[in-house]
């Protein structure tokens, strides 16, 4: 039957909203996301699937001194029991616990390849084998004792701890990162002995700040070194907040080759930076010539790091060098701090250091006394167990007549009243032993029938009561001994440190591995260094073809020679110059590009395309290449005849897409820059009409369209020259001869006049030449 218009709407059918729907299962992922994948617990420091890696382990009895097995069984008992994810993300994460230049203190043995500091991948499960380090027992030494609570397994068939009983502060140790929904973390790892000082200092002085804590913890200490050169108060202020950013560079020192020769010997490179891609960023340094004075790098690398750099002039400070380096690559970087955290394992926050610390002293004091609790339970159990086996010796022939003839020997041994059969004390006030100890009275409790007839029969020549009565006195002491220690707080404070002072013990400066390696220093920014102190300074000769192929000759070769050029091309400029000279390229849009003469194509072919060194679009054309002289002034003119004065200094292009200076009308383009000398302009527009008027009459700007220089009826500038008006003006005719016209009175005018036609025999073309 089909539901007609008129029927109700089927509730099964339309339960929610669509955005309700969304919103409410959006939820539900990122708090999974939060709580089980990304945020590491601030109680032990680890996020689920690194801890469910480490109880794998300890399933399979991988101990630290134990053999290993082949991670592909590893991830897939992690993978089959506890973490319902792929196995190639978690053999990643096994394996990254076991390289230590990710890891301070890795939890992971590993056997065979899994990775290296250049960057490349372990290799497959299957040919790698793995066991647990000494750490990673450290941090689960006490499942046996009840010291975490246990939560059923994705599929309910085991059981996983929730947390791990953490002997050491494994968050700040190892530290941890992870992105998830909306939020993220990044904590640096840390000294061990630096942060078990600050948990018994934090444990001496529950009231402690957090810049007393930094007494003990100046700051990270990475994995692969470095030295940290960020401002102490900036350090202060990220562990105060729980964010921040270090700055972290690479180690590095000097090595001198004899004959002023040296060459830079880096030694320790920043945390999580690739060797291999740092080298691959040094090499293009020296090929895009980022860093002029860079000559060579190379990897010189066994099972320490040496990475050799060379400089191209010797002339230069080491000290200069590295700051380029420093500016331009991976040798420094800044690793920004995010403590997010589960601090009960179920919020998250950004905690400080002291809230950090906090929280892991308080699980380890919960973790002590679950075991306490744990073992005062066994030791009743025992103590009972101890007085009924005192009992049996006391009364052997009748507990072995009971066992031996009784239907029922355990109701039979529990309904005898042993302490009838057992001689008493003088004073009639308890049951004694013949050498006078205490024992149980009345019938045995089903724990002690239990252990009675479970007892082999050979140990009954070895239940001699001098033995047993020592084991009780003993338990009895102990058992006094923790029950102070559950009701007085200081005394297990006080249990706390010893047993963080037998980590330090173990783990400490004084370990294996164990001393601080990541230094501190001065972060001193490096000022702009001249060309000169980079670039060896050498005489070159600049060619520009027509079709702004550009070259850089060794050497001050003759102008005028032949030289060899693409088929239809040809010179267009060509000077001497040096390879510390920047050279200006001003284009028809108006705009300035610098390229240095070093960093020029070697002169054995054609050169390269100016366009690939810089950004000059295809419609514009190169209008002059000038050597930049500091202190120099130019004068701009446009198509149009509108124009100014510029300082040199202004036009310098810092990027390749140049420096817009020349701002143009519509239709016109940029025509003449030329370096001002003397005190008058001279000017010639197309009509053959010349001005002449005073310099000062133009203005000085870094950047405009500039002022009319001519005015034309038609047509617009063909060329300007400036000049000392006393000197007159020459030119050069076709004939090579000079000519000269010294009386320029006639030519003489205000800016912006129409002027008179040029002097005879001026040149054709309307250019002074």
């Amino acid at each position: 039957m089909t539901d007609t218009p008129d029927d109700p709407l089927n509730p099964q059918e339309l339960t929610e909203t669509l955005r309700r729907a969304i919103g409410d299962r959006y939820l539900t992922y990122a708090l999974s996301t939060i709580m089980h994948r990304a945020l590491p617990d601030a109680r032990d420091g680890l996020k689920p699937v690194h801890r469910r890696i480490l109880y794998a382990m300890r399933e399979l009895r991988l101990a630290s001194g134990g053999g290993f097995r082949k991670s592909a069984k590893i991830a897939g008992d992690v993978m089959g029991n506890f973490h319902p994810h792929g196995d190639a993300a978690i053999y990643d994460a096994m394996a990254r616990l076991a390289q230590d230049f990710n890891v301070r203190y890795p939890l992971v043995d590993g056997q065979g390849n899994f990775g290296n500091i250049d960057g490349d991948s372990p290799a497959a499960s299957r040919y790698t084998e793995a066991r647990m380090t000494a750490a990673a027992e450290a941090l689960l030494a006490g499942l046996d004792e009840n010291a975490v609570d246990y939560r059923g397994n994705y599929d309910g068939t085991q059981e996983e701890p929730v947390v791990l009983p953490a002997a050491f502060p494994n968050l700040l140790a190892n530290g941890s990162s992870g992105i998830a929904v909306g939020m993220a973390t990044n904590i640096p790892p840390h000294n061990l002995d630096e942060v078990i000082s600050a948990c018994l200092h934090l444990i001496r002085a529950p009231s402690a700040d957090d810049d007393s804590l930094l007494a003990f913890i100046p700051g990270p200490d990475f994995p692969t070194g470095g030295v940290i050169v960020e401002d102490p108060e900036n350090i202060r202020q990220a562990y105060r907040t729980g964010r921040g950013a270090f700055r972290l560079r690479a180690k590095w020192e000097i090595e001198d080759l004899g004959r002023g020769q040296w060459q830079i010997i880096v030694t320790e490179i920043p945390y999580q930076v690739q060797k291999s891609k740092l080298i691959e960023r040094l090499a293009e340094l020296i090929a895009l010539k980022k860093v002029p004075a860079l000559a060579d790098v190379r990897d010189e690398s066994a099972d320490d790091v040496r990475i050799v750099i060379e400089p191209r002039v010797r002339t230069i400070e080491p000290e200069m060098l590295m700051g380029m380096l420093f500016k331009n690559s991976e040798l420094e970087i800044r690793f920004n701090m995010n403590m997010n955290v589960l601090i009960d394992g179920v919020t998250p926050k950004v905690c400080s250091l002291k809230e950090v610390l906090r929280a892991f002293l308080d699980h380890r004091r919960e973790v002590l006394q679950r075991r306490t609790t744990h073992r005062l339970e066994k030791i009743d159990h025992r103590l009972e167990v101890l007085a009924g086996f005192i009992t049996a010796y006391l009364n052997l022939d009748r507990v072995i007549d009971i066992i031996r003839y009784d239907e029922d020997p355990k109701a039979a041994l529990q309904a005898e009243d042993w302490g009838l059969k057992i001689p008493r004390a003088a004073d009639e006030s308890r049951y004694v032993s013949p050498l006078g100890r205490p024992v149980a009275a009345g019938g045995l409790t089903e724990v002690q029938a239990d252990a009675i007839l479970n007892m082999r029969l050979r140990s009954l020549r070895r239940l001699e009561e001098i033995e047993l009565v020592n084991e009780r006195d003993a338990l009895q002491a102990e058992r006094a001994g923790l029950h102070a220690l559950m009701g007085d707080e200081k005394l297990q404070w006080s249990r706390i440190s010893d047993e963080l002072k037998d980590v330090r013990k173990q783990f400490g400066k004084t370990s294996k591995g164990g001393a601080r390696r990541t230094a501190f220093g001065e972060g001193k920014e490096v000022a702009d260094v001249p060309l000169e102190a980079m670039i060896e300074r050498e005489p070159v000769t600049v060619i520009c073809s027509d079709m702004g192929w550009i070259r850089a000759m060794k050497g001050h070769i003759a102008l005028d020679q032949e030289m060899k050029f693409k088929d239809g091309d040809k010179a267009r400029f060509a000077f001497h110059a040096e390879t510390t000279d920047r050279l200006l390229a001003f284009a028809s849009n108006g705009r300035f590009y610098t390229v240095l003469a070093a960093n020029l194509p070697g002169g054995r072919g054609t050169g390269e395309p100016l366009r690939l060194m810089v950004d000059l679009p295809n419609d514009a054309q190169i209008v002059d290449l000038l050597i930049h002289r500091p202190g120099q002034k130019l004068i701009l003119a446009s198509s149009a005849g509108d124009g100014f004065i510029v300082a040199e200094d202004d036009v310098i292009a810092q990027t390749r897409a140049g420096k817009q200076v020349l701002n143009l009308s519509e239709g016109a383009s940029a025509l003449i820059v030329k370096p001002v000398q003397g005190d008058h302009v001279a000017c010639v527009g197309d009509n053959r009409k010349m001005l002449v008027f005073a310099l000062d009459e133009l203005p000085e700007m870094a950047r405009g369209k500039g002022v009319k220089l001519q005015k034309f009826k038609d047509g617009g500038l063909s060329d300007l020259v400036t000049l000392t008006l006393a000197q007159g003006l020459s030119w050069k005719e076709s004939g090579g001869r000079t000519r000269s016209e010294p009386d320029l009175s006639e030519w003489l005018g205000k800016r912006a006049g129409t002027g008179r036609m040029a002097p005879r025999g001026f040149p054709r073309d309307n250019r002074f030449n």
